[in-house]
């Protein structure tokens, strides 16, 4: 017996190469999805390939808002009443109070500030809202508000990483996109996770894919530009775009071919297959010319308080309605350590309105109950003053804040846990950033155990380690 000589022939070319040269290749198996998702493709799936993503319980709600105020709003000044601050005016932090505060949270104890707006009861639940949301007290009765929220961070960017992706570290996937990968999205010609931002500096963890798939990270919304290049060049038409897409794709494939690592590659494909996909959709999801005049009046556009925010909120709504699964608003300045009484005037001034009108609107259009609504920041504020300033602020809080959640099953007219006598730390039914995206997830449907990514041996999870589901939160 002879043996050849020569090394056995290497193949050409690997199963990326087969998928993108072979006849059902990328075109192929694209075109089949577009099929698919019209209903004119017969049911051949395989088995482990679902053609949406099976929900571990029964879901409250398909979409969620967060409405995410940067630099933290003084949860005693807000949502949480403290009658005590009066009495206690100036006063130290009591030494009862100031043991449950741990260390690395504390601020200056002394020179405790009440607030300088009144609460009142509102609805027929009779919560107390602060005077700086008058027409938010309308939709009281649909709030659950969490007084009881807390974590150990008392700096800001570790904060809003564990708020928005469950770790301090930044390293992680951001809601938005974990949601997106976990349920996908509900139209195809519009990303599955959009993000407003107001001017504010955008840290980007908290919009990130983190260690998922690239193509899950938000699309970033600029409401005075909105987003860039939808509209085509002068004097280029649709079909030369497409077939400039697909000289770009075929390029692109080839690349794809020869790497191990894909993700931002087929990241891009996909971002350019969505862009033109947007060219037409999505002017028409941001025309708000399209809306009554009573609309326009309802969320305040064409006041000089409220019109950037009534823009955001009434494009989120009309989002919403198009089935997009994750919005981010980013409402930043809420970072009062001087002059509290102006910035909070003016940031609630300018988002009181458009916020009510916009659960009032859902409501009306029977989308409230199936839109999870969170607001919140990444911590609270102190109850005490920060000294050598003639208009007094307060410092960062994380020890206890306030949240609140509305529609997608919450049960409203409710409040959950408690703060001090003085709204300084949470002592009754504390609530971590990890319980929050817990129960968040039971709203969408998910178990935290259940929704994961395979990465270094370890399935990882939205609440890193896990998190407790508030139950309290739906009745």
């Amino acid at each position: 017996m002879t043996f050849p000589t020569s090394p056995l022939p290497r193949l050409a070319f690997s199963r990326r190469d087969m998928l993108a040269r072979s006849t059902l290749g990328f075109g192929s198996l694209a075109l089949a999805g577009l099929l698919a998702d019209d209903g004119l493709l017969a049911e051949t799936a395989a088995p482990n390939l679902p053609s949406s993503p099976p929900a571990h319980c029964r879901p409250t709600a398909r979409n969620v808002v967060f409405i995410f105020l940067g630099g933290g709003p003084g949860q005693v000044d807000t949502f949480d009443p403290k009658p005590e601050l009066a009495r206690l005016a100036g006063k130290p932090v009591p030494e009862s109070i100031a043991r449950n505060v741990p260390r690395i949270a504390r601020s200056p104890l002394e020179n405790l500030l009440p607030s300088p707006w009144r609460f009142q009861r509102h609805g027929e639940s009779g919560l107390e809202i602060s005077e700086l949301f008058p027409n938010l007290a309308r939709c009281v009765d649909d709030l659950c508000i969490l007084r009881s929220c807390r974590h150990d961070s008392p700096i800001h960017a570790p904060a809003e990483y564990l708020s928005m992706t469950g770790s301090l570290l930044g390293d992680r996937p951001s809601l938005g996109a974990w949601l997106t990968y976990g349920l996908g999205s509900e139209n195809r010609n519009l990303p599955g996770f959009i993000v407003f931002k107001t001017g504010e500096t955008i840290r980007p963890p908290a919009i990130a894919a983190g260690f998922l798939p690239a193509r899950y990270q938000g699309t970033m919304v600029d409401v005075a530009r909105g987003i860039p290049h939808l509209s085509l060049p002068e004097g280029v038409t649709a079909g030369q775009r497409r077939a400039q897409l697909d000289f770009l794709t075929d390029l692109n494939r080839r690349r794809l071919a020869e790497q191990l690592e894909p993700s931002d590659l087929e990241a891009r494909i996909e971002s350019y297959e969505l862009g033109f996909r947007m060219q037409t959709a999505a002017p028409e999801a941001f025309d708000l010319a399209q809306e009554s005049q009573a609309t326009h009046e309802l969320y305040g556009l064409g006041d000089k308080t409220t019109d950037e925010y009534a823009r955001i909120f009434l494009m989120t709504r009309r989002l919403v309605e198009r089935g997009v699964r994750f919005i981010q608003i980013r409402s930043g300045g809420w970072d009062a350590h001087t002059d509290l009484l102006g910035n909070h005037t003016k940031k609630c001034g300018a988002t009181d309105r458009p916020i009510a009108a916009f659960l009032t609107d859902l409501k009306c259009r029977g989308l409230l109950e199936e839109t999870l609504i969170i607001w919140g920041g990444e911590f609270g504020r102190t109850p005490t003053a920060q000294t050598g300033a003639d208009k007094p602020g307060r410092d960062h809080s994380p020890s206890g804040y306030s949240m609140w959640l509305a529609g997608g099953g919450v049960r409203g007219g409710q409040v959950v846990g408690a703060t001090d006598p003085v709204g300084y730390a949470a002592i009754e039914r504390p609530i971590h950033p990890n319980d929050l995206h817990a129960t968040l997830l039971r709203a969408l449907g998910l178990d935290q155990h259940r929704l994961f990514f395979e990465r270094n041996n370890r399935r990882e999870m939205v609440t890193v380690n896990g998190g407790q589901v508030i139950p309290e939160v739906f009745g």
